[in-house]
C-alpha cells in the first residue's frame, strides 16, 4: 500500500496563497504520517519550505515551463510520478480544473474549492442585497481536507516562534526592538482602487501616530513603483519613519519584521494577511470589499476591521469594480482619527 501522499493546489496572488498556511500546518500537525506537498507559484516557497517536517514545496511557472495544454501535461506527468495518493484543488480554475481531470482519469481521488459564488453575489447585489457572513476562506479549504477523508481543526499561531523571526537577518538600519518603542507597519496600498485609504488621509494617520508616540517607529510596507515613490516621499517628510519593503528585499525578510510589529495597519490586501501569519494585530482598512466575503485576515477579530455602515457595501468582492457612487465615500468618509485609536488600542505608552 502506498504511504499517503497529498498534492495541494493553490496557485494565484499572495494573499490567497497565504491564507493557505493556518489549514496546511493544522493539517500537518494532526496528520504527521501524511506526506503534504503543496503546488503554487515561485513565491509561496517562504510559507512552506519550513512549515512542518511532512510538508513539501513545488514550484511550477504556468507562464514560462509549464505554459499552455503542452506545458500543463508536462507538469502533469511530473506529479504522476510523485505517486499523490490524493489530490485537493484548493483554487479551482482552468489550469487546476485540467490537472485535477487527469488525475481524476487515472483514479487517484480529488476535491476542489467550493466558492461559494451565489452568496458572494447576493452579497455584493445594487438590488436586494443580502449581507450574509461567507464561510472563510480557511473553511473552504479546509472543507476540500474533509473531502478526501482529512477533516482538520484549525489551530495556528504564527509561522514564527512565540519569540518571532530572527531580526539579525534583516539590515542594521532596522537594528534590534528597543522595550521602549513601539513598531507600527503600515501597508497603505492594494491592488484596485476601491480598498486603497486615500493618501493624504494616510498621512494624517502617519502624523498623528508619530505626535503621539515619541518613540514610535513605522515601518511602510508596498513594492510597486507608485508605492515606492510615495513610501520614499513620506520617510523623507516624516522622522522615525522606513520603506521596510526596500530595506528587507524579501517576503522572508518583511515576514521577519512583522513579527516584531505591535500592530500593523493595512487595507485588504495581501499585507494584512502576510502579518496575520506572524500572529501581529492586524488593524484593517476596508472600502468597496468586505469582511462577509470571507477573506479576514487569520485570527483578526472583527472590531479590527475599520468599515463605514453604507446601503451600498460591499460593492465588490475585489475592489476592482468602479465605485457605483463616484466618490468612494467608503473610504473618504474613514476618519484618520478612527484609525489611530483603534491602532492605540495595540500600543503600549
Amino acid at each position: 500500500m502506498r504511504k499517503p501522499h497529498l498534492l495541494i493546489i493553490r496557485f494565484s496572488a499572495i494573499g490567497d496563497v497565504a491564507m493557505t498556511v493556518p489549514v496546511v500546518s493544522s493539517l500537518a500537525a494532526q496528520y504527521p504520517e501524511l506526506r503534504i506537498t503543496v503546488l503554487s507559484r515561485k513565491f509561496a516557497r517562504t510559507f512552506f519550505e519550513n512549515l512542518a517536517p511532512n510538508v513539501g514545496f513545488m514550484e511550477a511557472d504556468l507562464h514560462g515551463e509549464y505554459k499552455g495544454l503542452k506545458g500543463l501535461n508536462a507538469l502533469y506527468r511530473r506529479l504522476l510520478a510523485k505517486k499523490f495518493t490524493a489530490v485537493a484543488d484548493f483554487h479551482q480554475v482552468l489550469r487546476s480544473d485540467y490537472l485535477r481531470m487527469r488525475f481524476q482519469i487515472d483514479k487517484i481521488p480529488v476535491a476542489h474549492i467550493n466558492k461559494h459564488r451565489h452568496g458572494k453575489r447576493m452579497l455584493t447585489a445594487q438590488n436586494n442585497k443580502k449581507r450574509v457572513q461567507q464561510p472563510t476562506s480557511f473553511e473552504n479549504y479546509a472543507d476540500v481536507l474533509a473531502k478526501l477523508g482529512y477533516p482538520v481543526k484549525l489551530q495556528f499561531t504564527s509561522i514564527f516562534p512565540p519569540s518571532g523571526g530572527d531580526l539579525r537577518l534583516l539590515p542594521d538600519t532596522i537594528g534590534p526592538k528597543k522595550a521602549f518603542q513601539q513598531w507600527i507597519g503600515i501597508a497603505p496600498f492594494a491592488a484596485h482602487k476601491g480598498k486603497i485609504y486615500p493618501e493624504e488621509k494616510m498621512q494624517q494617520v502617519v502624523s498623528r501616530l508619530l505626535s503621539e508616540h515619541a518613540n514610535a517607529r513605522i515601518f511602510f510596507f508596498g513594492g510597486g513603483a507608485h508605492e515606492r515613490d510615495v513610501i520614499n516621499n513620506w520617510c523623507q517628510k516624516y522622522p522615525r519613519c522606513l520603506n521596510a519593503s526596500a530595506l528587507c528585499g524579501s517576503l522572508q525578510g518583511e515576514l521577519i519584521l512583522m513579527s516584531h510589529l505591535d500592530v500593523m495597519l493595512s487595507m485588504d490586501s495581501a499585507n494584512m494577511h502576510l502579518a496575520s501569519l506572524t500572529a501581529t494585530p492586524v488593524v484593517s482598512i476596508w472600502g468597496a470589499t468586505h469582511p462577509y466575503a470571507g477573506f479576514m485576515g487569520w485570527n483578526q477579530p472583527k472590531e479590527n476591521a475599520i468599515q463605514l455602515p453604507m446601503d451600498c457595501r460591499p460593492c465588490s468582492i475585489y475592489g476592482n469594480k468602479p465605485c457605483q457612487r463616484g466618490d468612494y465615500a467608503c473610504l473618504y468618509g474613514i476618519s484618520p482619527d478612527t484609525i489611530v485609536e483603534r491602532i492605540n488600542h495595540f500600543i503600549h505608552p
